[in-house]
């Protein structure tokens, strides 16, 4: 029944989207981060909607009025070089036929990127993808709090089998990062009883962070929860929120969730974090003797028996940084690190012109929120391997339309951004 009922959706969905192509945005999100596919146990799970979705996307855009132009901001220019890099890299990789297999999914999430600025417009777009997104992995994470209070914390929180956010690592850190973008929806909905729902599901997303027994989660949301405070317009509520979920969690955790944080304090004793210094130390070694790097997939025995301290300890990378060092090199790390540095720094620009102009409030509370999910996912990441997932890019995107439709509405025609940046990013998306 469930796989007929998702089928239903999507390929009904799909009709709009002919008509509509950014509810192809839309439904390859939700297909994305949701994975309802994957609650199915029949046709559905491994069927490729997403896939479906991005072809019909695709051609929809093309075939439609939409204005077909790209934002050509410092960011977009140097995520482009990094995919041609990457490209380079793989053709250079130790291991090509896992590589390429690789890259093929890499490329995917990177054009729907893309298409996703081309298509994500104005600011009633740009709600509706951060709400479709909030929703998505939101739904896990009102699932895992409301299964970590019930159980007292004795099970680990996972996501759904066959994603990106399967592991309880993978599932925590995206639960964190969208925490902030719950306050951001929080803040500009009127209506009260879906304010409470959206303060009810942060509280919850921090529970199932921590349900997950991620040592890297607490970590992060300790990072991301004191840049929340600071960032939020109103500290008061915020705090509130934040000591429900520390009491929720500290009544909640069992005694073991407390024994297995307290290792981070001695983590030399540590199998786990010593595997990881170990894979650390090969990424730092391959990209030292190649200008390339060993390319995706690279953390093998193989590898390892070359260049790791003890060659006989083989990890994942588990860490966004030394990820994309080990696989792409020096080159790739910098154009990696610059694309998100820059979005950071646009988003600065945002808010100090939401100070001066109160009809910037929406994008600058937006772009607030958003330097606070990447705090989260730089914090978090750098003990998890989730270098190419969607949301960090998404991030980008939200930057960059908030921005766009500022310049477009004059509000921000006389911000220090418009002279850095030019002016020419007001013409590049659709009126």
């Amino acid at each position: 029944m469930r796989d007929i009922a998702i089928t239903v959706i999507v390929f009904g969905v799909l009709l709009v989207v002919l008509r509509h192509p950014h509810y192809g945005i839309y439904l390859w999100s939700w297909l994305s981060y949701m994975n309802p596919h994957k609650q199915a146990w029949g046709f559905a799970y491994d069927f490729p909607f997403a896939q479906i979705t991005a072809i019909v996307t695709i051609l929809a855009y093309f075939l439609s009025r939409e204005t077909k132009r790209i934002a050509w901001t410092p960011e977009i220019a140097i995520l482009v070089l990094f995919n041609l890099w990457m490209v380079i890299t793989t053709v250079f990789s130790f291991f090509p036929d896992l590589a390429w297999a690789q890259w093929d999914k890499v490329w995917k999430i990177q054009l729907m990127t893309l298409l996703t600025l081309m298509l994500i417009t104005n600011a009633k777009r740009l709600n509706g993808f951060v709400w479709v997104i909030t929703l998505s992995i939101g739904y896990y994470g009102v699932k895992g709090g409301i299964f970590t209070i019930a159980t007292g914390g004795s099970y680990r929180v996972w996501g759904p089998d066959g994603t990106f956010i399967a592991g309880n690592n993978e599932i925590a850190l995206a639960l964190i990062m969208i925490i902030p973008l719950i306050r951001y929806l929080h803040l500009q909905e009127t209506r009260r009883w879906i304010r409470y729902a959206l303060a009810a599901a942060m509280v919850l997303c921090a529970v199932s962070a921590i349900g997950s027994q991620s040592r890297g989660a607490l970590l992060s949301i300790l990072a991301m929860g004191g840049y929340l405070w600071l960032k939020s317009r109103n500290k008061l509520i915020t705090g509130i929120y934040a000591l429900i979920a520390v009491m929720l969690i500290a009544m909640v955790m069992p005694a073991e969730w407390y024994e297995r944080m307290n290792t981070i304090q001695n983590y030399q004793e540590d199998g786990s974090a010593m595997g990881r210094i170990n894979a650390w130390h090969v990424a730092f070694n391959v990209a030292m003797e190649r200008i390339t790097g060993g390319g995706f997939e690279m953390f093998l025995p193989a590898v390892f028996s070359q260049y790791a301290p003890d060659p006989l300890d083989v990890h994942d990378a588990h860490s966004i940084y030394f990820e994309v060092l080990g696989e792409h090199g020096w080159i790739g790390l910098i154009l990696w690190v610059s694309v998100g540095l820059l979005a950071w720094l646009r988003a600065g620009r945002i808010i100090r012109a939401g100070k001066r102009d109160p009809d910037l409030k929406w994008a600058a509370d937006l772009a607030g929120m958003v330097q606070v999910s990447m705090i989260g996912y730089a914090a978090g990441g750098a003990f998890l391997g989730l270098a190419y997932f969607d949301l960090y890019y998404h991030l980008i995107v939200m930057v960059l339309v908030a921005f766009d439709v500022a310049i477009r509405s004059g509000q921000l025609a006389s911000a220090s951004g418009r002279q850095i940046l030019g002016e020419s990013l007001s013409h590049s998306l659709n009126r």
